[in-house]
């Protein structure tokens, strides 16, 4: 194996940072990845034990540091973007609760907690609203979720810091003094456009996610070149096309014409179902299905889109619905599409076992928004460095005896090969090796330190 071959792409992101900053970067990713944030001084030390930086330093990178987490996003993005099926580019938007305790924690409110068996748990923490970007990963036979950008999204009362008398204050967000608070579908809107504005090409989007990014608030508002696929409610209502207005006809022309049979009801009827073999989760499955083009205009106005009931001929499941935008896509375009929203789960799970999401002990706002997506960064990283060089590895790889039939690597097995990787061959900055990366472009640093 290459010894440098994270190194190249780590220097990809030198024109995020400056010169120390990307030092630091480069400890902190290598560290992340061997000791899977622990804390962030082991996670320094594990990288660098006699490294001569206090781990302060490593802190104030997050808490201080003259960088900015989209132009950071954007140099993911072009590390994967190759790494994608040729084609419209597959984008998965969701959140995700990073659980937190203490009184001090900017940000931090009740959230709905999704792995509770109760329907309405609330937990504690932060809750984050995240882009990622769908890619083939060799040997893995579904498809994986790589987090390029994410947001943090804050309640109306949600944590800002404490009184003069030092008592806690929940200071009420989205009033006309305070602008900060927008909803989980506005925050996933700004992301689509902070992610075609890094494109920077007229490439389609196809924006999966499930029921709560698939309303009026994003079907309304996405970037040009952009289809929305998700889940349509069982109930929704609706229309047909409307007619075009008769000669000499007055007042406005129709907007929808007369409600038609919903999902509900296409379900209902015995008649109409067809078959067919859709690839879902890396397997063959055969389903039935119903399919019309309609106006469903409480959520996307006049723009038509194909609805799909889908059904499954064994019974073990109950109907469902989706629909996409285009109303031009193949149902089994439409299934297979929004199959892959399970990847991006996948990530969040990964992300919090193996590289310590939630473990993030920070309370300032910019430590916050900072410290816990780093888990995204080197994830995407190592996710990314697999499809290069990693997989070619994965047979030495030991499989333990209690996993007879997997048939694909992990994400911890990606990690672990890195891990042996760096361990190897060695961290990237040492005492003896303190430059090995060439200088980054000083005109963004200088638009990174002007926005920070």
């Amino acid at each position: 194996m290459e010894r440098h071959a994270l190194q190249a792409m780590l220097v990809t992101f030198g024109a995020v940072f400056s010169q120390p900053l990307f030092q630091n970067f480069v400890v902190l990713v290598e560290g992340w990845i061997v000791a899977g944030m622990r804390a962030m001084t082991s996670t320094a030390l594990t990288a660098h034990g006699d490294f001569p930086k206090h781990y302060v330093t490593y802190y104030r990178f997050f808490s201080e540091g003259a960088w900015r987490p989209d132009v950071l996003g954007a140099a993911l993005l072009k590390l994967v973007l190759g790494l994608a099926p040729p084609g419209p580019l597959v984008v998965v938007v969701d959140d995700t609760l990073a659980r937190k305790t203490g009184k001090n924690i900017w940000g931090a409110n009740l959230h709905h907690d999704p792995l509770s068996w109760l329907s309405n748990a609330l937990a504690f923490g932060h809750n984050w609203v995240v882009l990622a970007i769908v890619i083939r990963v060799p040997l893995v036979e579904r498809a994986v979720a790589v987090p390029v950008f994410w947001r943090l999204y804050r309640s109306k009362k949600a944590r800002t810091g404490k009184t003069a008398g030092g008592k806690r204050e929940l200071k009420t967000t989205g009033s006309t003094t305070d602008k900060d608070h927008r909803t989980r579908p506005e925050l996933a809107v700004e992301l689509l456009h902070v992610l075609r504005e890094a494109l920077g090409d007229g490439r389609i989007l196809r924006l999966v996610g499930d029921s709560a990014y698939g309303g009026k608030s994003i079907t309304r508002h996405l970037p040009a070149r952009t289809v929305c696929i998700s889940r349509l409610p069982m109930n929704a209502a609706l229309y047909a096309m409307p007619s075009a207005p008769r000669p000499g006809q007055n007042g406005r022309p129709r907007k929808k014409g007369k409600r038609i049979a919903g999902p509900e009801k296409m379900a209902a009827l015995t008649k109409g179902w067809r078959k067919a073999t859709v690839r879902l989760y890396g397997k063959n499955v055969c389903v039935q299905y119903k399919t019309r083009v309609a106006l469903w205009y409480n959520s996307t106005g006049n723009a038509p889109v194909r609805a799909v009931v889908v059904r499954d001929p064994k019974g073990r499941r109950k109907d469902d619905a989706f629909f996409s935008t285009d109303p031009h896509m193949s149902v089994e375009t439409i299934l297979e599409t929004y199959a892959q929203r399970w990847s991006i789960e996948v990530a969040f799970r990964d992300s919090k076992q193996q590289l310590g999401f939630e473990r993030s002990q920070a309370r300032t706002r910019k430590a916050i928004e900072r410290t816990g997506p780093f888990a995204f960064v080197t994830y995407t990283i190592t996710v990314a460095w697999f499809c290069r060089v990693g997989y070619c590895h994965y047979p030495e790889l030991r499989i333990m005896p209690w996993y007879p039939h997997k048939r694909g690597p992990s994400f911890a097995d990606m990690q672990t090969l890195l891990r042996q990787e760096i361990l190897c061959r060695g961290f990237s900055y040492t005492p003896e090796n303190m430059h090995p990366f060439e200088k980054p472009n000083r005109a963004n640093n200088h638009a990174n330190k002007q926005a920070a």
